[in-house]
């Protein structure tokens, strides 16, 4: 049996390492190849398709009022591009508002941030590690000496490669310049207040344009408050106008009192499946064209006009549309009904007859439902007279009891999510704590998980449990390459992808107002997933996979004594850098055009396609992706924390390069995106600026405990010491910061109100509230009910049957003609 000496693998001690920082170049140089061929590929896929898929490329575009007036894109291969990129600010705001000038502002900011600490990484930093550490790029011939080992008083040398046998004599026997390390700390304290300043020039002009914007408008949703923690004997639409009034603040509109409507909402939804049967029972006996099918879809989906509550379920069609459809089967189907003892008998009835005496019955339930008087909530929304008084309203303590009559800012009313206005405090809290613990339970998970995906960046650590492999690679460097580094970053960046579906699904559950509440929470869970086990948790282990006995030993070590931690920390740091350019490289060129080309959209139409039956199948097929800002943001942050924790190590001029890159695409991807190619709905004013400032600041504390453990390596207690300060500054700005700027990003100040707007008037349609309730524009701006606050199922009409072109029984729905355009 063949034994194998892993130490003799070229990642290992002596003239190996010099061998293995060779083969991060030749990852380095393989990523990039993949990354580019990937990238340029499906960046000309969608110059190519753009102009001829409108409907994808172009939805928000064709659908949205506010972004009609967005310049429109040449049809050619990269003429639009240029005009993408003169699309200023004012009109960003005037088209997509607050949430996505937040957004590409964030962008703006890390575009600075990264401009400048890379200037001083490419003309300070990296001459004096030539100079002084070795450091060359690429890595010049390693000398062949059987006693060679590398000088270990050279700062920070995973990349330090001695450039001839003179050199490693003098290495040998001197050490690095003290005032060097030095240099190390002045940079940590260059790049934090850099930083910091940015983050209050930022926040001081967002809050400024946030300010302007919200305070010249006086929508309902301006003047309504959400008012919670109504004691029973307020529970009462006079009561709390009468309390509300005597405060002395303004005077009161209208009062929704929330009610247990637990009881119709399942009926509506029971409604919704058993209308979807029908029209699946429709289609099967009477059959549709898919041309027709997908033209009936789009009429639904560009028109939202309002029927008859009355209406019946199917109308009366004239004899001109009856060719329209395809009959293919004279039978009628069938269903399986079960009843009996615990439903063990069943028997098949006719589908049609079937689900539409249960719609006929459901129909009368929800009429009869709507006319009765549900239990109240503790609950309420109000609106006020004046966006001043609502302002007032929500700054000021109401109650003297704790808990009692909690004034805040209410949703939009599409963004409400009725189906929990109706969820106790109690019951609240304890799907909070249940998500809670679920998340822990997954972060131990995805530890266990990350553990094998570590190992991968070691030859050393895939010898310990495969060791045929390890030195198969070893013989092969662009294997060794595609291995230990492209399926790493490739897992990595999958796991961004899919995990947080998890996370929103979770943030779903925990009985949220509205869906910004949604969006806010998911941000936040999908970074701390992003930053703690994709990047901290990867970091401590990344050079501590060996076996799983080391794994133990590391977490054992840093449960006892804090400062392993920082020696973990600023160990796997120094051994991961290429590992984390190559990350950079992989999302900034080889997959944000794939984001582009909305790949996802482009792969699984196919696949939903084929599971398409009825028209309001292909109507939600047809409809635009959604852009949510949880899945996207928390990726990003990450990207910016991992440049900003090495902008001052050894390889930070290419880490900041591509950092670069990387927000200058995604800048561009996403300003496409949001202005012309995808639907979002602003949820939250721009409030998740407030997320970005905390995890910057996060950032910028793991940067100076790295900095500071990677200085006590080297033995440079002094310099070591003097980062302590810094960070005790940098959680004092935090507490400062939001002390300050917190109040502003939430509430709008009074001298703030009847101003004009920042980039001048905005047009009829393109304010705040109109595009927030462009979704429920029938039910909130309908003539009947006007501008309110109710739950939807109370009073939108019951919805008829959709069925294509045809006749059925004489009967056909009928649909007005509009005009064809591409898939």
């Amino acid at each position: 049996m063949v034994e194998y000496n892993c130490s003799l693998l070229s990642n290992g001690e002596g003239n190996g390492r010099s061998q293995q920082h060779q083969q991060d170049q030749t990852a380095l140089y393989t990523q990039l190849v993949i990354s580019i061929a990937l990238g340029a590929g499906a960046f000309i896929t969608f110059c190519i398709l753009r102009p001829r898929w409108t409907a994808l490329y172009a939805a928000r575009k064709q659908q949205t009022n506010a972004a009609s007036k967005l310049p429109p894109l040449p049809d050619t291969l990269f003429g639009w591009i240029p005009v993408l990129y003169k699309i200023s600010e004012e009109q960003v705001l005037a088209s997509a508002g607050l949430d996505a000038y937040v957004f590409l502002s964030f962008f703006k900011m890390a575009i600075k941030f990264l401009a400048i600490t890379f200037f001083f990484a490419l003309v300070v930093i990296l001459p004096i590690n030539v100079h002084y550490m070795n450091y060359s790029f690429p890595p010049r011939q390693a000398i062949a000496a059987q006693n060679y080992s590398p000088n270990p008083d050279v700062l920070f040398s995973t990349s330090s490669i001695p450039a001839k046998p003179d050199d490693v004599t003098i290495m040998a026997k001197s050490s690095t310049p003290s005032n060097i390390l030095w240099m190390y700390v002045g940079f940590t304290y260059l790049f934090s207040a850099l930083a910091m300043y940015l983050l209050v020039t930022s926040t001081q002009k967002i809050i400024g344009v946030r300010q302007e914007y919200l305070g010249s408008q006086t929508t309902v949703t301006d003047r309504t408050i959400r008012l919670s923690g109504i004691p029973p004997e307020l529970r009462d639409e006079t009561k709390i106008t009468e309390t509300i009034e005597n405060l002395e603040i303004g005077k009161v509109e209208s009062v929704i009192l929330c009610r247990n409507w637990k009881e119709l909402d399942d009926m509506m939804a029971q409604r919704l499946v058993f209308l979807r049967k029908l029209e699946e029972a429709w289609t099967a006996h009477l059959g549709s064209s898919r041309a027709g099918s997908i033209q009936a879809s789009r009429e639904r989906a560009q028109s939202r006009a309002a029927v008859r509550e009355d209406a019946p379920l199917l109308e009366d069609g004239g004899d001109d549309e009856q060719n329209h459809a395809a009959i293919y089967g004279l039978s009628r189907p069938q269903t399986r009904i079960w009843y009996g003892f615990l439903g063990l008998q069943s028997h098949r009835v006719d589908a049609i007859d079937y689900y539409e005496e249960r719609l006929r019955r459901l129909d009368e339930q929800i009429k009869s439902a709507r006319e009765k008087e549900f239990k109240p909530m503790p609950l309420a929304f109000v609106t006020l007279d004046s966006v001043a008084a609502c302002q007032m309203a929500v700054q000021a303590t109401m109650d003297p009891r704790p808990t009692q009559l909690l004034a805040n800012p209410a949703p939009a009313p599409s963004d409400v999510i009725w189906s929990n206005t109706y969820v106790t405090r109690s019951s609240r809290i304890t799907r909070a704590w249940s998500v809670t613990l679920i998340i822990l339970i997954l972060t131990v998970f995805w530890t266990a998980l990350l553990v094998p995906i570590a190992a991968l960046v070691s030859l050393k650590s895939i010898c310990s449990v495969w060791p045929q492999l390890a030195f198969a690679l070893d013989s092969n460097p662009i294997s060794q390459s595609l291995v230990a580094t492209g399926l790493p970053t490739a897992l990595i960046s999958l796991l961004t992808v899919l995990v947080p579906f998890l996370y929103y699904w979770l943030s779903t559950q925990q009985g949220m107002l509205s869906q910004g509440e949604v969006e806010m929470s998911l941000i936040s869970k999908n970074f701390f997933f992003t930053f703690f086990n994709l990047f901290f948790l990867f970091t401590i282990f990344g050079t501590a996979t060996i076996s799983y006995s080391k794994v133990n030993d590391t977490l054992a070590g840093a449960s006892k004594d804090a400062s392993e931690i920082a020696r973990k920390l600023a160990t796997s740091l120094q051994d991961l850098d290429y590992f984390y350019i190559n990350l950079i490289i992989l999302q900034a060129l080889g997959l944000f055009p794939f984001r582009l080309l909305e790949f996802g959209s482009v792969a699984l139409y196919p696949i939903t396609l084929l599971g398409a039956k009825t028209p309001r199948d292909y109507a939600e097929l047809v409809q635009p992706p959604v852009f949510s800002y949880g899945f996207y943001l928390p990726q990003t942050l990450l990207i910016l924390v991992i440049c900003t924790v090495y902008s001052a190590l050894q390889s930070s001029w290419l880490i900041l390069f591509f950092g670069l890159v990387y927000f200058l695409i995604g800048s561009f991807v996403y300003k496409y995106q949001l202005l012309y190619a995808m639907d979002h709905r602003q949820h939250s004013t721009g409030q998740a600026w407030l997320i970005i400032c905390n995890c910057v600041v996060v950032g910028l504390i793991f940067f100076e405990i790295a900095m500071a453990g990677l200085l006590a390596l080297r033995t440079a207690f002094y310099s070591s010491i003097v980062i302590i300060p810094l960070l005790a500054a940098t959680i004092w700005f935090n507490v400062v910061f939001r002390r300050t700027f917190d109040p502003l990003m939430k509430f709008i100040a009074l001298r703030s109100l009847n101003s004009k707007p920042p980039f001048g008037d905005i047009s009829p349609g393109e304010s705040r509230y109109n595009l927030d309730t462009d979704h429920g524009r029938a039910i909130d701006e309908d003539d009947e009910t006007g501008l309110r606050y109710i739950n939807p199922n109370l009073i939108i009409p019951l919805e008829e049957v959709w069925l294509a072109k045809g006749h059925a029984n004489g009967t056909t729905h009928r649909h007005e003609a509009v005009e064809d355009q591409d898939v």
